[in-house]
């Protein structure tokens, strides 16, 4: 057998589990493929198949068969990921690109998200009281409001390039998309900060220093890092010409903002309340991509030889992510009705925050009528959120596990919701139905010249 080749535990073990990662990753992302999914639920299905609560309750050697081996590394490679995920995502705040786009994409981008964060909260807490602290805790409910807020960039993307899209819709909803998954990282990072006192003072008293000043010190302090970060790398960038060179020194200041964003501080303060000195890696990240491509010539094409140098890390992100899908959760009859709930209040959120803001700011018909579906897609960043909430909440996994769930549905239905919306809206011209599509296994795993490369 497989486990007899490898020494329990050992480096040759992690290898192969993470070969067999990227292997399955890859062969399930071209698996859904004629489906005309994304990419990233072929990993996210190769996850959960491979992982400890399928393939895994086999045996076969490798960390997938271990649940705690397989947490330990996927620490290491969820920090990474999320850190060139909130780099990608501050590239997209040029200067020059805010101007274009004017006050109408922050004015839609911000208020649907804080909308949507409001009606999952909501929603979320009133089931809270209905169903008790035990099987929803505040602290969860209130994690998963501001998680709700965050789409996926890259599915969204990916629709509107393989179609060619161009229009109104088009041209509001890709800043929208940025500037969404920003606010959601502010929101997040306060909503953790009183997610864990709301935890942590179940016992005892909240004071203000950790219900406010925490998480709120938190943001400014990640801000201030990034800045600092962004700002350095551009200067040590100007000292080397080659291409290659300032590729590297691109990936080394992403992992070590990311190193520098764990170091934490807590202060005792004399009326006995903690005041804490944190960043949150996500937010720290983001600033330094948003510094970084305003103030570096150079930015444009270093993120884009960036973005296929992590796409390894990437897959495995995903493919990690899959693999902690505990699937014994959803034998709870309460665990998959939060899970349901979740996904209606986060449609019904999207939907009418986007078309109210869309109105308010006198946006088209078809903007109103059609925007808040193509933000249904939602998948890196809110995976992100989801991992650090099961790091740091006692009852973080059941944030993983629904939110995780909500990505597998909103990853089978939302890039096909956002095409439909587009054509409706005029965004997509319809052409003649192309030819019949091939099923043999040859033609499945060709090349497409036109297949777009996001994750």
């Amino acid at each position: 057998m497989l486990k007899d080749l490898f020494s329990e535990g050992g480096s040759s073990e992690v290898l192969f589990s993470l070969a067999l990662a990227l292997f399955m990753g890859l062969f399930l992302s071209r698996i859904v493929k004629p489906l005309k999914l994304p990419a990233v639920t072929g990993y996210l299905i190769a996850g959960v198949l491979i992982g400890p609560y399928c393939l895994g309750l086999l045996g076969i050697t490798g960390i997938f068969s271990n649940v705690e081996a397989m947490k330990a590394t996927s620490v290491i490679v969820q920090d990474v990921a999320l850190g060139f995920i909130a780099f990608a995502i501050g590239t997209e705040f040029k200067l020059s690109s805010l101007k274009k786009t004017g006050k109408q994409a922050a004015f839609v981008g911000c208020f649907q998200a804080l909308f949507t964060m409001v009606v999952v909260d909501g929603i979320l807490i009133a089931l809270h009281f209905i169903l008790g602290e035990e099987v929803l805790p505040l602290s969860v409910a209130i994690t998963l409001g501001a998680i709700a807020t965050a789409t996926a960039p890259a599915a969204t993307i990916m629709v509107v390039k393989q179609y060619k899209a161009k229009g109104p819709l088009t041209s509001l909803l890709l800043p929208v998309v940025a500037l969404d998954d920003a606010v959601g990282l502010v929101c997040f990072a306060v909503s953790m900060g009183i997610a864990q006192t709301l935890a942590q003072g179940a016992a005892g008293s909240v004071g203000v220093i950790s219900l406010l000043v925490n998480p709120l010190l938190e943001v400014l302090l990640s801000l201030a890092l990034g800045a600092l970060m962004g700002a350095l790398l551009t200067a040590v960038e100007n000292l080397f010409k080659s291409n290659s060179k300032r590729l590297c020194l691109t990936i080394t200041f992403v992992l070590l903002t990311v190193a520098l964003a764990q170091i934490e501080r807590e202060f005792v303060l004399p009326d006995g309340q903690v005041l804490e000195l944190a960043f949150s890696n996500l937010l720290v990240c983001m600033m330094l991509g948003t510094l970084f491509c305003n103030i570096c010539d150079s930015a444009d094409e270093l993120m884009e030889k960036t973005d296929k140098w992590t796409m390894p890390i990437l897959i495995l992100f995903f493919v990690f992510s899959g693999a902690e899908l505990d699937l014994t959760i959803f034998a709870v009859p309460t665990i998959v009705l939060i899970g349901v709930v979740y996904v209606f209040a986060r449609v019904l959120g999207k939907y009418f925050g986007a078309a109210i803001s869309a109105k308010l700011s006198g946006c088209s018909s078809s903007i109103v009528k059609y925007l808040g579906v193509t933000l249904f897609p939602q998948a890196g960043v809110a995976l992100g959120m989801s991992a650090i909430a099961a790091n740091l909440l006692a009852d973080g996994s059941v944030v993983r596990n629904i939110v995780l769930f909500g990505v597998l549905v909103y990853e089978l239905i939302g890039p096909m919701l956002t095409k439909i919306a587009l054509t409706r809206a005029g965004d997509i011209t319809p052409k003649p139905e192309a030819e019949h599509q091939h099923h043999t296994l040859a033609e499945v795993f060709a090349d497409d010249p036109d297949e777009d490369d996001e994750a």
